[in-house]
């Protein structure tokens, strides 16, 4: 069967297509960036068309040929969201339609049983309205509705677990007292995964990364012609109250003190998820509001076309310590941050820059290490995250901590993995713009800064061993711009001038093999394992 997955490069998307790929299908991917696929296990087995879901032509060269079209993008956080949404939809069904495609496959957010459209939070009225687009469209559609989906690097997990964990006593919103109906991503793909079947068959879903190695056969189809709303949801109904009781539980935390009070506004619940979490405001706002009512499953009717496996739907508990197994066991496929912080820079870094149209300004320094090229660069590819930036902690943690305060993405989203580091990914507060193993990594800023900013860092061979250049370009935006840059040119000493210098050292460390370690003499963990 011919599939497209629209927003392969999310964190559902990213774990659906592996899956459909050893179901047999042949898939292509809608991708703005292709070179976020690049680097991927799967990468060689897909066809990648470049292009955006609102422009008309790119779709419907996309849809050409295509059996059943998966539909995993929105703009969460994103300005003028809705419309972005609204114009994408109405694109996606067009094309699908013009092009013969059988089904469409969409997920969206779990519908509040009782509530008014225009009670509902923005996002999640957009999320309906998608759906709805889908299904007034020619081509049958089925609209899975999920509500809190668990599973390690989800935005809903890692809001979870960061609270939970951070906070042994916390004052929280009434809403935590709302029922809701958490389901595994792993039940989530096996749902996903069965809507590509059209014919009766036997369809061998392929369970999720937090229970690798084990699969099941099941029997189950959705014929061409159903064009409906699911509901999807695990075997619990909880409280948010208890979802965190419950993950403290699992985690081996003490119980935790939760106070509801009815003061906190879900804008100022998402602040706080905010400071306290990697979640950015820009992506805890709608995820707060989606649980200021009920999300609760009012039907179970896709157990007629998919049922049950035979051991039934993952417990919340289940998918909780799963989730933490892959997470302690550095297995994380996919992540929430595999898509751009809302209002983050998204043009790219050509590969060799002309800066041209305006002022740009750099910091190139360079140093010799005495350390073989390979040694080099896997201390450079193993920067950022537990490992940090190698020069002055307090100052990246005072400027990360500012930009969370401003709504970015500070440096708590750290790296997917210790050892590997694929384009597209995101890395504390930048994102992996280019990867040329062994020579060059190249990091756009995803910090809230009046203008664009990256980091370039290089390895090449040297007489001695082997250079290691490192090069900041800013690129202002406005008189602001260039006062900010003006005002931390004193810093750079200290800051970038620490970076080379504790980067060489700590592969000449390795190189002599001695363990690596900060600047302030703590021991790494070491990406050369």
């Amino acid at each position: 069967m011919r599939i497209l997955v629209t927003g392969a490069t999310g964190y559902i998307g990213g774990r659906l297509v592996p899956r459909l790929l050893e179901q047999g299908h042949h898939v292509r991917c809608l991708a703005r960036t292709p070179a976020k696929l690049r680097d991927l296990p799967w990468a060689s087995r897909i066809e990648i068309v470049q292009g955006d879901v609102t422009d008309p032509e790119v779709v419907r060269t996309a849809a050409d040929g295509i059996d059943v079209l998966y539909y995993l993008v929105h703009s969460l956080g994103s300005r003028g969201f809705d419309d972005l949404d609204r114009r994408a939809a109405e694109t996606v069904a067009q094309a699908a339609a013009d092009a013969g495609v059988r089904r469409i496959v969409y997920l969206g957010g779990l519908y509040p049983k009782g509530v008014p459209a225009d009670a509902l939070s923005p996002h999640l009225r957009s999320r309906t309205e998608v759906g709805r687009i889908f299904l007034d469209s020619p081509v049958p559609t089925v609209v899975l509705q999920a509500a809190v989906i668990i599973g390690s690097g989800s935005a809903s997990f890692e809001m979870l677990r960061y609270l939970t964990e951070r906070l042994p006593a916390m004052v929280t919103p009434r809403w935590v007292r709302n029922r809701v109906q958490p389901i595994a991503v792993r039940d989530v793909l096996r749902y996903l995964a069965a809507c590509a079947h059209i014919e009766p068959s036997s369809i061998s879903g392929q369970l999720d990364d937090d229970r690798a190695g084990e699969s099941a056969g099941r029997k189950g189809f959705i014929p061409d012609g159903v064009n409906r709303v699911f509901d999807i949801g695990g075997p619990d109904v909880l409280t948010y109250r208890d979802m965190m009781q419950r993950y403290a539980r699992v985690a081996g935390l003490p119980r935790r003190v939760i106070v509801p009070v009815g003061v906190l506004s879900p804008k100022l619940s998402a602040q706080w998820v905010n400071v306290v979490t990697p979640v950015p405001r820009g992506i805890a706002i709608p995820l707060v509001q989606s649980l200021v009512h009920e999300v609760v499953c009012g039907e179970h009717d896709i157990a007629d076309y998919v049922p049950d496996p035979p051991d039934g739907l993952t417990p919340y508990e289940d998918a909780v310590d799963l989730a933490l197994r892959r997470i302690r066991e550095d297995a994380v496929e996919t992540t929430w941050s595999w898509a751009s912080t809302p209002g983050a820079p998204s043009d790219p870094l050509p590969s060799d820059p002309e800066w041209s149209g305006g002022s740009a300004y750099t910091d190139v320094r360079e140093r010799v290490a005495a350390a073989s090229p390979a040694t080099l660069w896997r201390v450079v590819a193993g920067i950022g995250g537990e490992n940090g930036w190698y020069s002055f902690p307090l100052a990246w943690s005072v400027r990360g901590w500012l930009d969370r305060l401003i709504g970015g993405a500070g440096l708590r989203r750290g790296r997917r993995d210790r050892d590997e580091i694929h384009v597209g990914e995101a890395l504390d507060w930048w994102r992996v713009e280019e990867i040329e193993p062994g020579h060059l990594l190249r990091l756009r800023a995803e910090m809230r800064v009046p203008g664009r900013a990256w980091l370039e860092l290089t390895v090449s061979p040297d007489p001695a061993g082997s250079r290691y250049r490192q090069r900041a370009v800013f690129l202002p935006r406005g008189l602001v711009g260039h006062a900010y840059w003006l005002s931390i040119v004193p810093f750079h000493g200290i800051v970038f001038g620490g970076m080379v210098r504790n980067i060489t050292r700590a592969a000449e460390r390795a190189e002599n093999g001695r363990p690596m370690v900060t600047p302030t003499g703590l021991p790494l963990q070491s990406p050369l394992r």
